[in-house]
């Protein structure tokens, strides 16, 4: 069994794989000031509510774009596990290939995600991420990584939409009930959660008429799952994409 761990700037992904089956999935909050021993505690956590046994956990995998959180995360799954623990970057086996300006640039969390897609989805694909940013990668019929595009996160446009106004309430992240709305809460919901479909399909049929054909969609991280049905392109959600990939990665690199 080997223990995954996503960190990226709003949340940490983690959970267990036993082969390719996926055991559990949790999130937490991503907190730089936090220590070691502070995330040891919640990593334990999640496993004890999961039911997995420490002892059962052969090793772990990290993928982060925070660098300055990365260190402390493996030193506290050091302090619950015994295994080897592989921090994705230079070095790590991915099997992918890629064709943009400098590759290094290429966030983990991409990687990563685009070695699940590879694996799991006919190409060419489009692999969107709905994190703090949302992004999008795009893999050809070659299967070769050719880029992508980074746009706002759901989140952050609300945030920022609340803190530049004097009167607009934050707003929970849920389905609106309608496009025309009556009341404010309602009215920044609407706006927020069918702008971001709309900027997806928008964006899906850009990168298409580019290609020159079509692609399989797919989308994954936490606010995906209210965004992508209110799209009308055909959108595949996986919220294991992440996991996945890592599980992958984990197993080219232990051959």
């Amino acid at each position: 069994m080997i223990l995954a761990i996503d960190i990226g700037n709003t949340n940490i992904v983690l959970g267990c794989a036993d082969g390719e089956k996926i055991l559990f999935r949790e999130r937490l909050a991503t907190v730089q000031r936090e220590t070691s021993l502070e995330y040891a505690v919640k990593i334990k956590a999640a496993l004890d509510i999961n039911n997995i046994s420490r002892e059962d956990i052969a090793g772990a995998i990290i993928s982060s774009v925070v660098p300055s959180v990365t260190y402390t995360v493996k030193t506290a799954v050091e302090k619950l596990i015994d295994g080897k623990i592989m921090i994705v970057g230079p070095g790590i086996k991915t099997g992918l290939s890629i064709q943009i300006d400098n590759p290094a640039q290429l966030g983990s969390d991409l990687v990563v995600d685009a070695v699940a897609g590879l694996h799991d989805y006919p190409v060419p694909q489009i692999l969107i991420d709905m994190g703090t940013a949302t992004t999008f990668s795009v893999i050809d019929r070659n299967r070769t990584y050719i880029g992508g595009l980074i746009t706002t996160g759901v989140a952050v446009s609300a945030d920022a939409l609340n803190s530049r106004t004097a009167q607009l309430p934050k707003i929970a992240y849920e389905k609106p009930k309608r496009v025309i709305c009556s009341n404010t809460v309602d009215c920044i919901k609407s706006g927020i959660m069918y702008s971001n479909a709309c900027a997806i399909d928008g964006i899906i049929e850009r990168i298409e008429e580019e290609l020159g054909e079509k692609t399989t969609v797919v989308a994954t991280g936490g606010l995906a799952q209210v965004v992508i049905p209110l799209c009308r392109h055909e959108i595949i959600y996986d919220d294991d994409l992440l996991l996945k990939g890592l599980m992958i990665i984990w197993n080219k690199n232990s051959k």
